[in-house]
């Protein structure tokens, strides 16, 4: 009898109806003989609805009655979905997050795991029950409900399957499984069946919205096989692991892109030490992501410093870095929202040369304009105009030949 953990997110548990259809997928994969964990999201936009009549009665509502309000979303969905099931002659129980064990730090909207009790879930799949367990949620050591930010029911589950030494984690959504690129843009684009840990990853992390990083990062750390799938369809999907295909691979994996993307450049700095840490420390402890970070060459003891956050941090970070900029003397400070980036993936370029060579060629022949460069050892990244992220995209597919199964 083998223990699998499978997540369905909002897409997926949508209406009564689709509930209906996501409950004879869990009681097919019980009726197998396994004993199954589901965790799943709030019904379709129920957190964005949420979100907009929060701030309809408060401007600024208070991040922890924010957090109980958007964790009942979940709730609804594991209480329906045990209903659902219960009507068809299975027996399951609904566990919010804090019932289910999940313990995390303090912060508000983005908290993280600290640990998983599963002793409440053990108990339950010893009784024959079907556990589902509302995602996206968890306690804090004083019992406020906390909320993990986007992606959380994925890191949920994946958690949830770490905790419970779950043979795989079963992450079923809207498309098929991972690709090539985003279908969306590029029709070509071809589903992958397997991917590593620090591909996905890089593609999580740059732009693939079919998994979130967090629950990539607990994959691998817990090396729980992670399977990417349609909850619409038998398709066979994407599995996620550390195990190194025989296939001896030598080019591209995938494209990613992204379209949230700001420009912040302090313009004329001092180049002397403590520079950098007297821009990044306070936005860090304004709870400011920086993404890539370039800096010029000093020309005369003066630099130019350049870095990118999410659109939606970009006034909170100018905030934090105008007045810095004017005390430590830099000629002014700039920014641009309008911006994407565009990502090429794959192992295959840790050890062979011209991949950097083709994407800025293939670049340069679209008269894409690159502003920013970042790279890792299986990533390169380019920060380039929003309005030409698509014919990047698309391009970029082309020269890499991606389009072949």
């Amino acid at each position: 009898m083998a223990l699998i953990v499978q997540k369905y997110g909002g897409s997926s548990v949508a209406d009564a109806e689709r509930i209906k259809n996501v409950a004879r997928r869990v009681a097919r994969t019980k009726d197998e003989g396994n004993q199954v964990v589901v965790v799943v999201s709030a019904m379709g936009d129920t957190t964005d609805e949420l979100i907009r009549l929060a701030y309809q009665l408060n401007r600024r509502p208070d991040a922890r009655e924010l957090d109980v309000l958007l964790s009942t979303g979940e709730v609804v969905s594991s209480t329906l979905l045990a209903m659902a099931l219960e009507d068809m002659g299975y027996k399951a129980i609904s566990l919010s997050g804090a019932q289910a064990g999940v313990k995390t730090d303090t912060a508000h909207s983005r908290a993280r795991i600290l640990k998983v009790d599963p002793g409440r879930v053990v108990r339950e799949l010893e009784r024959g029950n079907v556990v589902i367990i509302a995602g996206f949620q968890g306690i804090t050591e004083e019992m406020d409900i906390t909320t993990l930010g986007r992606g959380g029911s994925d890191t949920t589950a994946v958690a949830l399957a770490a905790g419970l030494g779950a043979e795989v984690c079963q992450i079923y959504t809207d498309v098929d499984g991972v690709y090539t690129s985003d279908p969306r843009l590029v029709p070509e684009a071809q589903p992958l069946a397997e991917v590593g840990y620090d591909e996905m990853l890089e593609l999580a992390t740059y732009g693939a919205k079919v998994l979130h990083p967090r629950a990539v990062e607990l994959g691998e750390l817990f090396n729980i096989p992670i399977l990417v799938a349609s909850s619409f369809t038998d398709n066979p999907g994407t599995l996620i692991h550390g195990g190194a295909s025989m296939e001896v691979r030598n080019k591209v994996r995938g494209i990613a892109h992204d379209l949230d993307v700001a420009k912040i450049t302090v313009v004329g700095v001092p180049d002397r030490p403590g520079i950098s840490a007297a821009i990044f420390v306070p936005l860090a402890n304004a709870g400011v992501n920086v993404d890539t970070i370039v800096q010029n060459a000093s020309i005369q003891n003066i630099t130019d410093l350049t870095f990118t956050v999410a659109r939606g941090q970009l006034e909170k970070a100018m905030e934090v870095v105008g007045p810095i900029a004017s005390s430590i003397g830099a000629r002014e400070c700039v920014s641009d929202s309008h911006l994407g980036k565009v990502s090429i993936v794959g192992t295959g370029m840790q050890n062979a040369p011209g991949y950097a060579a083709r994407m800025f060629g293939t670049l340069s022949e679209e008269n894409i304009n690159i502003q920013l460069i970042t790279t890792s050892e299986i990533r390169i990244t380019c920060i380039i105009d929003e309005s030409r992220v698509k014919d990047a995209v698309r391009a970029l597919h082309r020269a890499f030949e991606l389009e072949e199964p």
